[in-house]
């Protein structure tokens, strides 16, 4: 056993507190609550999160307490670390469904109060989701069905279930869930869109937990216009990891859109510029190669294509007028990241990777029997670049050679299937990567 202590603190001294929180990541179960929340109270402290170094005190001073065991949890959740909520949080349920506890002199309870255990069971179910643990939180809620609420415990419940790819379980939950007030009807209605959704992408049955391409439309109405031609068998299943992008995936993800739009029936108008570089020169390709007048996005523009090269990248002001949608308006996204996903969901992706480095960022060569070649990044304008997608061979990358094929035909054939239900209802953001699973890097 590594001493995980050690590591993090040697992290924490070379004033590096992500790097400690990976290493509490990577210690799995390697360490005990009791243990770890000195740890995460050090972490806290050294980034200014004063109500999750609080809690972590806390828990110290009362390890085995319902209350204090909730309020860690809590704030682990809402400081993005929900891995270490998890097995705090379940201690508290386990204690909250548990006889009560003991009583100190003249009846005070010697902890401190501990909420009621359908909130503490939310938060758990919380935690897991966000965790992409989406399995794990419905048996948990469905093993506490005396205490569940309806919401949000069954609305978590019919979440989590779609998450895992358990859609008759989904459906059966959403169909018992009694009318909420706008918000909790709007959340209703995106479980339901998504159940709407996967009828359609599966047509005769549940889309299969490695069909990536369906499942990505279950859960965020896009469509995936390439899947990875590597690492299938090594558990990629059709995303990348890290992935060295060119000017010829550029090109080939404009073929796909292309394709996707004609077999969708869509002739859009105009195409939509985003204002960094790399959207801007992904824009004008766009429009070069398909004859449209290219124009800076303006929101509520009906009938345009709107090109980013990385939503991650918007411009935060522009994120409402993107999430809803105009008449006839495409969002295409050339790299969805799939581990921390774009504030708005793309109706078009060309790929799902991890890690990119885009055609014109510096990058570092490695070529056999040399050494390592480090190349600036290419600072010349959109409209150059541009030229170069265009000119790129717009052929696919052949990949391992262990990877199922992605034709043409078969993209045509799955968009003609589900286009009813494709630009229908806001783009939300999706969190979560659903069933279909991919190896990861920390």
């Amino acid at each position: 056993m590594t001493d995980r202590p050690a590591k993090v603190r040697e992290a924490l001294r070379g004033g590096d507190p992500a790097a400690a929180m990976r290493e509490l990541r990577r210690g799995g179960d390697e360490l005990g609550l009791a243990e770890a929340a000195p740890l995460v109270a050090e972490i806290a402290d050294a980034v200014g999160f004063e109500d999750l170094a609080r809690a972590a005190r806390a828990l110290g001073d009362a390890p085995g307490g319902a209350g204090a065991l909730y309020a860690y949890g809590y704030a682990c959740v809402g400081r993005g670390v929900p891995f270490l909520a998890v097995p705090a949080l379940a201690e508290a349920l386990r204690l909250a469904v548990g006889p009560p506890p003991s009583r100190g002199l003249f009846g005070r309870a010697r902890r401190q109060p501990a909420p009621e255990p359908q909130v503490i069971l939310a938060e758990l179910a919380v935690a897991l989701e966000d965790e992409e643990r989406h399995a794990e939180a419905v048996d948990v809620l469905e093993r506490h069905q005396g205490i569940l609420r309806d919401w949000p415990d069954r609305y978590l419940l019919a979440r989590n279930a779609v998450l895992a790819g358990d859609l008759g379980r989904a459906r059966r939950t959403l169909d018992a869930l009694p009318p909420g007030g706008p918000d909790r009807q709007g959340a209703a209605d995106r479980v339901r869109r998504a159940l709407d959704r996967a009828a359609v992408a599966g047509r005769t049955g549940p889309p299969g937990l490695q069909d990536l391409r369906a499942w990505h439309f279950v859960l965020t109405g896009g469509l995936l216009g390439t899947l990875s031609p590597y690492g299938f068998a090594a558990g990629m299943t059709g995303r990348y990891a890290y992935l060295g992008d060119s000017y010829e995936q550029c090109r080939h993800g404009l073929d796909r859109l292309r394709l996707i739009l004609d077999a969708a029936g869509q002739r859009p108008r105009s195409v939509s510029l985003l204002p960094d570089r790399g959207s801007r020169a992904l824009g004008l390709a766009a429009a070069r190669l398909s004859g449209l007048p290219a124009e800076p996005y303006r929101p509520g523009t009906p009938d345009t294509l709107v090109v980013a090269y990385d939503l991650n990248e918007l411009d935060e002001a522009l994120v409402p007028g993107l999430r809803a949608r105009a008449a006839g308006e495409v969002l295409y996204e050339h790299v969805t990241c799939w581990t921390s996903p774009p504030p708005v969901s793309a109706d078009v992706s060309t790929l799902l990777a991890q890690f990119v480095r885009a055609p014109w960022d510096a990058a570092t060569r490695y070529l056999p029997g040399d050494d390592p070649v480090e190349e600036p990044a290419d600072p010349r304008p959109a409209e150059e670049l541009a030229a170069d997608i265009c000119a790129a061979d717009p052929g696919p990358d052949t990949g391992d050679g262990d990877t199922p094929p992605d034709p043409d035909e078969a993209l045509a054939a799955f968009v003609r299937a589900v286009r009813g239900r494709w630009l229908t209802g806001p783009r939300d953001q999706v969190r979560s990567s659903g069933p279909v699973r991919s190896s990861r890097f920390d």
